[in-house]
């Protein structure tokens, strides 16, 4: 059964990294699914984000798509928050039921139950970015993700960037977010999983094909289905737990 984890982490990590995500969230559902301790799940998720999503990144920004001026309003908020929310803790059950709504939410998002994207282009307000990214930022480290599962949609459906771009500014969100919940989960100490470095290993494979693939080819969407798939599996399991 242990294999079937090592199995699907690549691909998690592919899948996620075609569209300028690190997978925290499908890390932190297989985890679940496979019942790896949530002591474990939250650094561990974390690290596997930094090289995932800082390969997408590179690969996204190498093909012209980064915005600076739609990526900073976004994280000055957000490095401060994602610090707070990795220092603080939760009890396992809390923890379990956001993570539950947060991965629904991600369901949500890749079978495109948000609407359709604006593909008029507008302006992002300041004090709108500041605002979005400190409510993400402090979610992310709370739960041990990089909050790109939130920001893509907010980018896409207020017209802010167009898909591609959203992938590169999102990528560096995740990597950037990531980050700072890691030094701040730091403070109060941190296990990883026993084979981390195993798991680095394949999120790295995944991780670059799945860059290359996104910043360059069509994406399959069989994949986003079967991706869908686990992280509902994950998240009726935590929520019902």
């Amino acid at each position: 059964m242990e294999l079937w984890f090592y199995i699907l982490l690549p691909l998690v990590a592919f899948m996620y990294a075609a569209v300028g995500h690190g997978g925290a969230s499908g890390y932190l559902a297989l985890m679940a699914l496979f019942g790896i301790s949530t002591i474990v799940m939250k650094p561990t998720a974390l690290i596997l984000n930094l090289f995932v999503a800082g390969i997408s990144f590179y690969q996204f920004y190498r093909k012209g798509f980064f915005k600076w001026r739609m990526f900073y309003p976004f994280v000055i908020t957000s490095i401060p928050a994602s610090f707070i929310g990795g220092y603080l803790s939760v009890s396992s059950e809390i923890y379990k039921q956001i993570l539950g709504v947060l991965l629904l939410f991600a369901v949500m998002r890749m079978l495109g139950l948000f609407g359709t994207p604006n593909s008029k282009s507008s302006e992002l307000k300041l004090w709108v970015g500041l605002l979005f990214g400190g409510l993400i930022g402090f979610f992310s480290g709370l739960i041990g993700i990089g909050g790109g599962i939130i920001l893509s949609p907010i980018l896409l459906l207020f017209g802010w960037a167009s898909v591609k771009e959203t992938a590169a500014i999102s990528a560096l969100f995740i990597w950037v977010n990531s980050l700072s919940g890691l030094l701040g989960l730091m403070t109060s100490g941190v296990e990883l999983h026993s084979h981390y470095l195993i798991l680095i290993a394949l999120a790295l494979v995944g991780g670059l094909t799945g860059a290359y693939f996104g910043s360059s080819v069509l994406q399959n969407k069989s994949l986003s289905r079967f991706l869908s798939l686990v992280l509902l599996l994950a998240a009726i399991k935590l929520i019902a737990t």
